[in-house]
């Protein structure tokens, strides 16, 4: 028999406390198992659940085959826009080219993730405009000679000037994770999950520089670049469906 110690020195024995569930005698240990494997089942099938909910509310805008609700930018000396090997493919333009994408999307409380490289060139490969309930904005991904991370515009100054302004090295031919999450009163981005941008946008005047105005309400674009681009996602945030 075992004996566990008192608070005041002595010991008693251990005994067990019959429990009765579903009508068979259990002792406290085995009863307190049962219980703990039941909530143990309840929170998975929560977490199942909300990932269920989460995958549910995901847009995926590029087939990895066609340009299916894309539409080439024309800038002007834009370079060929095509699908190779899986991936979105922006030829070097005179000095842009981008895609803008023709349909619906959501103006708040989202996410929009790709992955991008830089194919060859020495600027931006991935300008993301988006919106920001109803202005504009740009997550700029290595441009002014390469290296240039940061928001384009806020009150009026763009990426290079303004404080979510960094400087990256980017590599050839290296994919990027890039994210930018739109919600009430603030905006934020990430490469490679590294959080670059967390910016309270109330009481700022957002918007974009003219360059890149027709890749309004949403697109992409590089700058004297070839770029690529995969996996191209929108994530809604407010429980709406896709």
């Amino acid at each position: 028999m075992k004996f566990l110690a008192t608070q005041c020195g002595g010991e008693y024995p251990e005994r067990s406390i019959p429990i009765v569930l579903r009508g068979k005698p259990m002792s406290y240990s085995r009863a307190a198992f049962a219980w703990l494997a039941v909530v143990a089942c309840a929170v998975l099938l929560c977490g199942v659940a909300a990932r269920a909910d989460e995958k549910s509310s995901v847009t995926s805008l590029f087939d990895g085959k066609t340009l299916e609700g894309w539409k080439k930018t024309v800038f002007g000396g834009e370079g060929d826009v095509v699908v190779r090997d899986g991936c979105i493919v922006l030829e070097t333009g005179n000095p842009l080219t981008g895609i803008t994408w023709t349909g619906k999307y959501p103006k708040m409380d989202y996410e929009i993730s790709l992955e991008a490289k830089r194919v060859n060139g020495a600027d931006f490969f991935c300008a993301l405009t988006f919106p920001v309930g109803e202005d504009p904005c740009t997550f700029v991904v290595g441009g002014w000679g390469g290296g240039v991370v940061g928001l384009s515009s806020l009150d009026g100054f763009d990426a290079s000037e303004n404080e979510t302004m960094q400087y990256l090295e980017f590599k050839n031919d290296h994919w990027y994770k890039v994210r930018v999450r739109v919600t009430g009163g603030k905006i934020e981005a990430w490469l490679d999950d590294k959080h670059m941008v967390d910016v309270e946008t109330k009481g700022r005047q957002i918007g974009i520089r003219p360059e890149v105005e027709l890749s309004r309400p949403l697109g992409i674009s590089s700058y004297m670049t070839t770029a690529a681009l995969r996996d191209i996602k929108i994530r809604r945030l407010d429980g709406k469906a896709k």
